[in-house]
């Protein structure tokens, strides 16, 4: 294969701006994905919007009398920037169960994971390249990596045209920038009005007490979730939605119906099933149901890939023997230069002592081993499967799943069932899972890199300083976002109409495990500025497991509810927090609690894994499914909607005259390309920024919001009127309006894919 640019051309590449913008885009993206996957369990390919933002910029500086970037530095950009997005979504699906076994998030523990786990991926990946990518060109397609080449090769600036000897096809990203730029603006005002200033609800609902007790509609109109739902397209989206509609339409009123004459608790809940909201329901028993299904979904998917993974395992020794064999000095051709086996090697053993020595991890040398082991086996196996599939159909979760059934069935042997192994058990799941994930991302920019003619040392080079500044910086988000829904629940809590004990008042901690002190933060803080004690309690002997803050006596005066995956989303005096449910975590955390514990409800799991299994069989992906079940109905009902606005695009598209013939995998490709996934890009990253924004101000505005809360409830009709649910659904029809018209907007007739 001839690439974009020939092996004997000499264009700038790896030089400093393009590879701070990627680095600083990569963050930017990385934050945004950190949030949606705790929002939502998934995140979407950032590779196509930091390759446009990356000509935009560069065409802003050419026209300010400056030097335009050549493909091979906007390419830079995009690998460097691509990094981001592959760390939150390892981060965000591993990291967040510490809290459900009973610890606390520790910064130097997320950062040490992120980092290990990111640059784990990449050496790994680097000695696999000559043989996915370039041995397997014509095999394995990469479609992400070949789309952003599309891409990058359509908007090559003059001195890039030049050097490939003709003129690419019609640039039709030029106003790419410009829409990313829209969809940005738009959903960070959109954003801001809705939930800081209070201009209509933020999740219209109607509970039908009378026709389907306990049965709720809602949705979350968020322009972050409308994007998503317009890139996954209508089929995964509906899918998600229809297990939404399961749990909260079907489960939730069944158990309340089989429930209500009961007069006391039936386990694992701890109140009587009549006195329960559908909210209580749903945390007491469908989330098992649903982590059921998502480790079935998760683990089907792995063995419908077992074939792929063996070839890919021998693929990927067979390369690993060859890979050693390197010419020197100029005999290597320019496009063929990686960085050395020495310095992959070097490197493996340097993450080796790391991962065994560093105190956060709790780890050691046999931990370390297996992350190798499993880190090897994985990393080949997700780069090849997002060579056939895609990273978005990559069953990167399904992964992480068989890594901690395995390490825990492991730790269960050797009798490490103590606490602290949770946190080890936990650290091996989140560096592979890591691994993968950036693996696989490293694999479709090097694809990337072959079809426009680049240097994979370069690029090698620009992911990891992209991994190194990603990771410094998801730690502290992930930490700030949960400090924003935190809820101190003191032993007796009032939610509605409602008074429970959620511990026992007299629970007192053992002095030896108080060694720390901490201060309320957030709006509990101005009623409460005293200091406590902080305690880690690891089991639920008189009250759930978790951070409590207890008095110089050792009595528990708070417990300390966290933001992800927490319970509470009612403060004491009466306001509402919105929980991230960070669905995946969840799973991870029963697994490790229920094979090292024998802990978990088995039955209602069971039921979850036979959902799974009956979905398969009628054809039905059961993965997408089980997240939707898990997941509140809120959140899947706009991804519905972003679907549904995909699909009237690529109708309107497909019957336009000339397009009749296009496969739905060549419709699908134009698609990732196109003005609706640009302006879908960003909104998600307007609506993902406006939140962490808002989440690093809780505390900072809290006076200033409760006033406007007060007078919308009072005076605006959007927001507390007879009908402020229905009202509230027009801003988000707007916004679903737009997106519909900006993707309609065609070029050009679609042609079939000439690669």
């Amino acid at each position: 294969m001839k690439p974009y640019v020939p092996v004997e051309a000499t264009l700038p590449e790896l030089t400093p701006l393009p590879l701070v913008l990627g680095t600083l885009l990569g963050v930017v993206f990385g934050a945004s994905s950190l949030y949606l996957v705790l929002k939502v369990g998934l995140t979407v390919s950032a590779s196509i919007p930091v390759a446009v933002l990356s000509i935009t910029f560069f065409r802003l500086l050419s026209k300010l009398g400056l030097r335009n970037a050549t493909i091979l530095e906007n390419n830079i950009v995009q690998t460097a920037g691509s990094a981001g997005e592959s760390l939150a979504f390892g981060v965000g699906v591993t990291m967040p169960a510490l809290l459900i076994l009973g610890f606390d998030l520790e910064v130097s523990l997320v950062t040490l994971v992120s980092l290990l786990g990111g640059l784990l991926g990449i050496l790994m990946m680097i000695p696999l390249r000559r043989a996915l990518i370039v041995d397997q060109h014509h095999v394995l397609k990469y479609p992400e990596g070949t789309a952003c080449a599309e891409v990058l090769k359509a908007a090559a600036s003059a001195e890039s045209r030049a050097a490939a000897g003709g003129s690419p096809d019609r640039d039709r990203e030029a106003s790419g920038g410009n829409t990313i730029f829209v969809g940005f603006g738009v959903g960070l005002v959109y954003k801001a009005a809705m939930v800081i200033l209070r201009t209509w609800k933020d999740i219209p609902e109607k509970i039908f007490a009378t026709t389907l007790k306990a049965g709720s509609i809602s949705a979350e109109v968020s322009p972050e979730l409308l994007g998503v739902g317009y890139i996954i397209g209508p089929r995964i989206s509906a899918v998600m939605a229809a297990g939404g509609a399961l749990a909260y339409l079907v489960l939730i009123p069944t158990i309340q119906f089989f429930g209500e004459n009961l007069t006391g608790p039936l386990p694992p809940g701890t109140i009587p099933i009549r006195d329960m909201t559908p909210q209580d329901i749903r945390g007491a028993y469908v989330l098992y149901i649903g982590a059921g299904s998502v480790a079935a979904g998760g683990v089907i998917s792995l063995v419908r890939s077992l074939p792929t993974i063996w070839q890919g395992m021998r693929g990927g020794l067979r390369d690993l023997r060859g890979g050693s064999r390197r010419d020197v000095g100029a005999r290597v051709p320019r496009t063929d230069r990686d960085l050395s086996m020495k310095t992959v090697l070097i490197g493996c053993i340097v993450l080796l002592t790391a991962i065994t020595l560093a105190p956060p991890l709790r780890m050691n040398l046999g931990g370390a081993l297996l992350i190798l082991l499993l880190g090897f086996v994985f990393v080949t196996v997700s780069s090849r499967l997002t060579g056939e599939i895609g990273s978005s159909s990559s069953p990167t979760s399904g992964m992480t799943v068989a890594t901690l059934l395995l390490t825990c069935g492991v730790f269960l042997l050797l009798g490490w069932t103590a606490p602290r192994y949770y946190v080890t058990a936990l650290a091996i799941g989140a560096i592979v899972c890591i691994a993968i994930s950036n693996g696989g991302t490293t694999s479709q920019d090097l694809k990337t890199g072959h079809l426009i003619g680049a240097t994979p040392r370069s690029q090698q080079i620009a992911i990891l300083i992209g991994t190194l500044a990603s990771a410094v910086v998801l730690g502290p988000i992930l930490l700030k976002l949960n400090a924003s829904a935190t809820v101190y629940v003191p032993p007796t809590m009032t939610e509605g109409d409602r008074v429970h004990e959620v511990f026992d008042p007299a629970l007192r901690a053992d002095p030896a495990d108080l060694r720390t002190r901490e201060h309320l933060t957030g709006p509990q803080a101005k009623d409460d500025a005293r200091e406590y004690l902080v305690w880690q309690k690891l089991d639920d002997k008189d009250g759930p497991r978790g951070k409590y803050l207890v008095d110089p006596s050792g009595k528990a005066v708070y417990l300390v509810d966290p933001g992800v995956n927490g319970l509470h989303s009612v403060r004491p005096d009466g306001s509402r927090v919105t929980k991230f449910d960070a669905p995946k975590a969840t799973l991870m955390s029963y697994i490790i609690k229920g094979i090292l514990n024998r802990e978990l409800p088995w039955t209602l799991v069971i039921l979850g894994v036979m959902i799974a299994i009956v979905l398969e069989l009628s054809g039905i992906p059961s993965l997408a499914f089980a997240v939707g079940v898990y997941l509140p109905l809120s959140s899947s009902t706009p991804l519905l909607a972003g679907g549904i606005v995909r699909w009237l695009v690529d109708r309107r598209i497909r019957h336009r005259p000339g397009n009749e013939h296009l496969t739905a995998a060549e419709l699908d490709a134009e698609g990732d390309k196109s003005p609706g996934v640009l302006l879908s890009s960003g909104y998600i990253a307007g609506g993902a920024i406006a939140g962490i924004v808002i989440a690093f101000m809780a505390g900072l505005m809290d006076e200033f919001t409760a006033k406007i809360d007060a007078w919308s409830s009072a005076n605006n009709p959007f927001f507390g009127g007879a009908h402020a649910d229905l009202l509230s659904m027009a801003p988000f029809t707007v916004l679903a309006a737009l997106l519909y018209f900006v993707g309609r907007r065609a070029h050009r007739n679609l042609v079939p894919n000439a690669h």
